[in-house]
């Protein structure tokens, strides 16, 4: 039977996914330190603190992945609004978008934020799941950590 102190301490597990919102690599670093400290105390702490960081680290390669899809886009639309290439004296960036670029920076930026709005939330989802003592498994998840 799980305890009270055994289910908060899972949905802080989760909950500390969200640090990466204050400090780079913090959805990963802060549950892994969460889960570590705490998984020899149950089996469940272990396997939602499992499910936390295999979470936060899928969901980090995924918006990286996007990044990395983005930028030849955004080097490209650089490039094709630079004026004067070769005269260095009279560097200019033309910033006026055509509605191709324009599109493409948007289309990829409205899914990098749908992208996370769906992680916060599963992640509340989960935290709420861990609350109640229910083994919560999160969509979309590659399994790191076994």
């Amino acid at each position: 039977m799980k305890t009270n102190n055994e289910n908060t301490n899972a949905f802080l597990i989760h909950i500390c996914g969200f640090a990466g919102f204050i400090y780079p690599f913090g959805s990963i670093i802060t549950p892994l330190i969460a889960w570590q400290t705490l998984k020899n105390r149950s089996a469940f702490l272990d396997e939602q603190g499992k499910e936390a960081v295999n979470f936060n680290i899928s969901f980090s390669l995924y918006k990286y992945v996007i990044g990395l899809i983005f930028l030849p886009f955004a080097i490209g639309t650089f490039l094709n609004n630079m004026d004067n290439w070769g005269n260095f004296e009279w560097f200019s960036f033309d910033f006026d978008l055509d509605s191709f670029s324009f599109f493409n920076f948007f289309g990829f930026a409205s899914l990098v934020g749908i992208l996370v709005i769906i992680r916060i939330i599963l992640t509340i989802n989960a935290a709420m799941k861990a609350k109640e003592g229910e083994n919560y498994k999160y969509p979309f998840t590659i399994k790191f950590i076994k």
